[in-house]
Order: structure tokens, then C-alpha cells, then sequence
């Protein structure tokens, strides 16, 4: 059994790498209201990348990067790449509220897989829950001719990146430096946003603009950082499940940057989604005390 201080710290970790990504998406996506997307996301990338790489420098590690990027570090790298520039194109055209509920489709898929790859227990009301929180991703992203936005598809399959992201971070063998693993993330997503700008026609930018953008370059990188800490620690299947802290967030955000209110049908889809959640934690924790109970002595 998992030990309790090790899955606490991942929980604790989760929350903190929700915080930092939803500051970078409410920056990213309220200066590419006015800044093509690619050109936000390489700039953003190449302020980040430039302050892991000097953090990495001053600790000593640059001798030990290439040695200790895996197979796995770069799996995760390329998926992180892939995650971010399809999840931010699709955040720009969309309510924050609405792609950030559409994500959370990634606890689920971690909760399948963690099963199906890492040999996690998940019971059969676990499997429910996540079929459940799956139809409510369908709500939320209604694919029929009323209500369809495509764009909802990006931060979709954004969700099959970040499964695999977080499966090829367990694999990480522990010796690997996590600040190693992030600057190799990081110059990952850099590559995938230099390719988006690219056929992009970029425009000057404002001071406040830029420094928005440094702002969340920062926010990022910290959220990567914490990413990586909450998928190294506890149970994956549980610790996944703290992603849900974005929504509520999200909605305020959206509801004073943007004036966006989610629709009825938009809040049942989420209701179901984090209700499937919760339920999964609830069904986790009562397994943790039988188990526990059943390895008392006398029991």
C-alpha cells in the first residue's frame, strides 16, 4: 500500500501545479486576444526555458542532462510539447471555464491507465465513475450539429498526451533530478511552439504585454515543476484526481476577465465530471482503510 505522507505530498503538489498552469493559461489566453497564439506560446516558452536553463546551471547539472534524459524524459518532453501547443490553441477559441473542464478528462484516462499499465487496483465502481465523468466530458464538449464547437476537440486530445505525459513520468527512475526533467520538458515545448509560430505572421507586442507573458513563462515552469513532484509521489490514480481544483477557479476567471457564465447544460457536464472525481477519491479512501484494517494484528 501506498504510504499516506508519500500520496499527501503528491496531493499537495497536484494542487500547487494546478494553480501555477491556470495562471499561465488566463495570461496566454488574454494576451492572445490581441497577439497570435504561436508567437505568445514561444516567447513564453523561450522566458521559461531560459530560467530552467540558468536554475540547472547554477546547481551543477548541466554535465548530468544528457546522461539522465531517458527514454522516459523525453517520452514525457514530447508529449508535455504536444500538450501544451493543442491545449492553448483550443483555450484561445473557447471559454477557460469549458477547456478547462474538457482537461479534466485527464484523471479519468490516468485512472484507466494506471490500471491497465502501472497494475493499480480499480474496482468496479472506480470503472463506473470514470465512464460516468467520461459522458460528462461529452456534455460539456456536445458533439452533435447544436452547441459543437471543433475547437473543444483540441483540448480533448490534449487529454491523450497528458495520459501518457504522467505514465512516462512514472517511469522515471527516482535518481533523475526533476530540474533536469523539466528543462529538457522545457526546451520540448519550446521546439513544438517555435514550430506553431512559424506559420503564424507575428506582431510587435506591449510592454505590459511581455510582461505578461514573463509572468507566465514563471507560472509555468513552476507548474511543470509540481507536475512532475505529484506524479512521482502516492497513488497515481488518486493523486490525479486533485486536478479538479482548476474548475471552480476557472469558472470565477472567466466570469470577471471575461464576463463568460457557463450554460446550464456546460455546469451539468462539469457537475458530472468532478462528481465522478470525488466519488473515485471517496471509493479510494475507504480501499486504503481496509486495507489497512485487514493488515492490523488480530484482524
Amino acid at each position: 500500500m501506498t504510504d499516506f505522507r508519500e500520496t499527501l505530498r503528491g496531493i499537495v503538489a497536484m494542487l500547487l501545479c494546478c494553480l501555477f498552469f491556470l495562471v499561465n493559461d488566463t495570461i496566454v489566453k488574454a494576451v492572445a486576444d490581441d497577439l497570435p497564439v504561436g508567437e505568445v506560446l514561444f516567447i513564453r516558452s523561450l522566458i521559461a526555458t531560459a530560467v530552467v536553463f540558468v536554475a540547472v546551471w547554477r546547481m551543477g547539472l548541466l554535465p548530468s542532462v544528457l546522461p539522465q534524459t531517458s527514454r522516459f524524459v523525453v517520452t514525457r518532453s514530447i508529449c508535455e510539447g504536444f500538450a501544451t501547443v493543442v491545449y492553448l490553441s483550443g483555450l484561445v477559441h473557447l471559454p477557460i471555464a469549458n477547456a478547462s473542464a474538457i482537461s479534466q478528462g485527464a484523471p479519468l484516462a490516468i485512472t484507466a491507465a494506471g490500471a491497465l499499465v502501472l497494475g493499480e487496483f480499480v474496482g468496479w465502481r472506480r470503472w463506473m465513475s470514470v465512464v460516468v465523468g467520461f459522458c460528462g466530458i461529452l456534455i460539456i464538449v456536445r458533439p452533435g450539429p447544436d452547441g459543437f464547437n471543433s475547437w473543444a476537440l483540441l483540448p480533448l486530445l490534449s487529454v491523450a498526451f497528458v495520459t501518457v505525459r504522467e505514465l512516462s513520468t512514472r517511469f522515471i527512475a527516482p535518481a533523475t533530478n526533476s530540474a533536469v526533467v523539466t528543462l529538457v520538458t522545457q526546451v520540448m515545448v519550446t521546439v513544438a511552439c517555435g514550430l506553431l509560430s512559424a506559420t503564424e505572421v507575428w506582431q510587435a507586442m506591449t510592454a505590459m504585454q511581455f510582461g505578461l507573458i514573463v509572468v507566465a513563462g514563471l507560472s509555468c515552469i513552476f507548474g511543470v515543476q509540481f507536475s512532475i513532484d505529484a506524479m512521482r509521489h502516492g497513488d497515481i490514480s488518486l493523486v490525479a484526481q486533485f486536478r479538479y481544483s482548476t474548475i471552480p477557479f476557472a469558472i470565477v476567471l472567466g466570469w470577471i476577465i471575461w464576463g463568460d457564465v457557463p450554460d446550464m447544460l456546460t455546469l451539468v457536464g462539469i457537475a458530472v465530471v468532478v462528481g465522478s472525481g470525488i466519488y473515485i477519491f471517496y471509493r479510494e479512501r475507504v480501499r486504503h482503510q481496509t486495507l489497512a484494517s485487514r493488515a492490523e494484528p488480530g484482524v
